[in-house]
């Protein structure tokens, strides 16, 4: 077989693939050309690390073939193909060539001037070169950073991911393995910098943590605030390969820490590529380059394996389309007073326990978060607290409403100018409700637990609510306009339509959590907020299909996949003809909370497995705040257990606000009850994620 066939040979079986793969990243190619082959009398092989020096040339560096001389090969590259054109070897300052036994290449960086920068784990040290190879200069290493016994570094686990700036000024070094004080998995990145005169110093040191088994081996440089970082591990007999984006945003020197700790600050890092969800031609890839951009508007990755000289693996050249991801930022903050009471009945007289310093009954109507809210233009919304208490037997005295709100972000408050009233007077409901035998028959937290809002293309308003579960219809103003229409088959246990001895389908507390309009107001996209108790997946949470015009469910349904069972859907807006923002979070708050997240479903876009894509657009324990808007550091985190709506405001901003579950939760300010926190983010790549 020819190098040539087995090149081709190794792009046909991308194929194989899976079919769902992050749509952050498509594989374009993989090749082999260059697997087996030898160059000026040595093996292009045990590749560890690849630089461009333009569009259609690149360097790929030699790791440590025993006492062969140390080198690196150009290359020529244009799109899938990849041929050999030089090779240089390393030398020292005297002229004497450096071998495997004493230079273990690992990282390579081409400086602005062509100089090149090279790191080892041998020592483990950064040198410079010219183009020739001779060298120039040796960068300083940290002490700590030594090999055992003289520093806290492993063997063969040192300086394995080197890049460096555009501008020449920053470079970065990544350790393979944990410094033997650190533990397992906490890495740490070393960062220098370049004086106007004089070489680069090391400045400043990130804690990274790799995932489990998992070990750094590459780095490269977005901007001045992102890294990509490669992660690679071999465990049963199968390799790994995962990149990250890494925001060095708001990132904490650790320099003066002794010792890291899980509670260590790390950088934040959000999976950009998966190799093994693209191609099952996976080696020990250990070299990445960050190429230009695309006609989309992507970027050119290129990976290279290192065949570590063996028979049984394979030099291997994989090039990506990656889509990159700018951090969200942070540009309003406001907040209503836990404790500031709206007009209305005295409430909480029953069943309601005293918290946070909190003690019921309330002089009149509490606003305990709000469950869902719609944009009404300019800076004003419909925001809608659910049911007020948690029950129906302690939330009879609390009033279902809609108010009308504006945050105002100078002066960092929400103000409230009015409410519209949930009421039946038509009679339409046909259970008995709390204000049965009222002119006005208010509607109230024992009759309906509402948890989110809808308008439709006639300007009235949907509810999604947990007791039925029930769409509730109402014009305008509040005035209900049909019965309640449940979904066939889903009944909760506070069900009005559940029959003695019956079992119940959908959880207590867990309804319609999320109903999204879509953006004609035609259809409704109400969705569960846990997994149905008659579905053995736990992971599936359904999206149902309404008719709007026929009030009818169409039958059609699809499913989400959580990334936990306990995790749950917040709310759900839609944005597209198929797409929707939906908020997936876990039940935490304050320092225990891990999951905040705003997610995009494509309903178009399906896996084998029935499951829609999933992308994240944002993640709400961490949104960048340069500017200190939000007057609690930078980053800014929402770690609020509640997060339940979100509003998509033009292309690329959307406002949350929290249901606050007064007096019970406390996310901010432990023993404190939380605030009523409106924030406005704005998404630098739209709601592309």
């Amino acid at each position: 077989m020819t190098r040539a066939a087995a090149g081709v040979l190794a792009v046909a079986a991308i194929a194989a693939a899976p079919a769902h793969a992050s749509s952050d990243a498509t594989l374009l190619s993989v090749n082999s050309t260059l697997d087996k082959t030898t160059y000026g009398g040595l093996s292009v092989g045990g590749l560890s690390a690849l630089a461009f020096t333009s569009s259609s040339q690149a360097l790929a560096l030699t790791d440590n073939q025993g006492a062969t001389p140390a080198r690196f090969f150009t290359l020529k590259v244009r799109g899938e193909r990849v041929e050999t054109t030089k090779v240089t070897t390393l030398k020292r300052v005297d002229g004497t060539p450096f071998t495997g036994q004493n230079l273990d290449g690992e990282g390579l960086v081409v400086e602005p001037d062509g100089n090149l920068l090279i790191s080892s784990e041998t020592e483990p040290v950064i040198r410079r070169f010219d183009r020739d190879g001779d060298q120039l200069a040796q960068l300083s290493t940290p002490p700590r950073f030594g090999i055992a016994p003289n520093g806290q570094a492993t063997t063969n686990q040192a300086f394995e991911g080197l890049a460096g700036s555009e501008d020449g000024r920053t470079l970065f070094a990544g350790m393979e393995g944990a410094l033997s004080a650190d533990g397992t998995g906490r890495l740490r990145l070393i960062r220098y910098d370049r004086p106007k005169r004089g070489d680069f110093v090391p400045t400043t040191q990130y804690a990274y943590k790799a995932d489990e088994n998992f070990n750094l081996v590459e780095l490269a440089v977005v901007d001045e605030e992102r890294l990509l970082v490669m992660e690679r591990k071999f465990l049963n007999n199968q390799w790994g390969i995962r990149v990250y984006e890494a925001y060095l945003g708001g990132a904490q020197d650790v320099s003066s820490v002794a010792a890291l700790s899980d509670s260590s600050p790390f950088i934040y890092k959000r999976l950009l590529l998966d190799v093994t969800d693209h191609t099952p031609l996976i080696d020990n890839i250990e070299g990445l380059a960050l190429g230009g951009k695309l006609a989309d508007g992507r970027r050119e990755l290129t990976l290279i394996s290192d065949d570590n000289f063996s028979a049984s693996q394979a030099t291997r050249v994989y090039r990506f389309a990656v889509k990159l991801h700018r951090e969200p930022v942070l540009e309003g903050r406001a907040l209503y007073s836990a404790t500031q009471y709206q007009p209305g009945p005295t409430s909480g007289n029953s069943g309601v326990g005293a918290n946070n310093g909190v003690v019921p009954p309330f002089p009149g109507q509490p606003i305990p978060g709000f469950s869902g809210a719609l944009y009404e233009g300019g800076n004003r919304f419909l925001a809608m607290p659910d049911n007020g208490f948690g029950t129906k037997g302690n939330s009879r005295d609390f009033l279902l409403r809609v108010y009308k709100i504006e945050p105002n972000w100078l002066s960092h408050k929400i103000e409230v100018k009015g409410f519209l009233s949930l009421r039946d007077p038509d009679k339409k409901i046909p259970f008995e409700i709390v204000n049965q035998t009222t002119k006005d028959r208010l509607l109230t937290g024992g009759d309906f637990d509402i948890e989110a809002i809808a308008r439709d293309r006639r300007g009235d308003l949907w509810f999604g609510e947990e007791f039925g579960p029930y769409l509730l219809h109402t014009d305008a103003t509040g005035k209900v306009l049909d019965a309640p229409i449940a979904l066939p088959g889903a009944k909760s246990p506070s069900s009005p339509d559940l029959q003695p001895g019956e079992q119940p389908t959908i959880q207590g507390s867990r309804g319609w959590e999320a109903v999204a309009s879509s953006q004609d107001g035609r259809t409704l996209y109400p969705i569960v907020e846990g997994y149905r108790l008659d579905d053995t997946n736990q992971l599936r949470r359904y999206i149902y299909e309404f008719d709007v015009a026929s009030k009818r469910y169409t039958g059609r349904k699809w499913a989400m996949k959580t990334d936990a069972a306990n995790l749950q859907i917040g709310d759900a807006q839609a944005i597209g003809d198929r797409e929707l923002l939906v908020i997936e979070r876990d039940d935490l708050e304050g320092a225990a909370a891990k999951i905040k997240n705003v997610v995009k479903l494509d309903l178009g876009d399906v896996d084998t497995d029935g499951f829609v894509r999933k992308e994240q657009v944002l993640d709400l324990l961490r949104v960048r705040d340069p500017f200190g808007i939000g007057g609690l550091g930078d980053p800014f985190r929402y770690p609020i257990q509640s997060l339940e709506s979100i509003v998509p405001i033009g292309k690329d901003r959307l406002f949350v606000v929290n249901d606050n579950n007064f007096p019970d939760s406390n996310g901010r300010v432990p023993g404190q009850p939380d605030d009523v926190e409106a924030i406005i983010v704005r998404l630098p790549d739209g709601f592309d994620g």
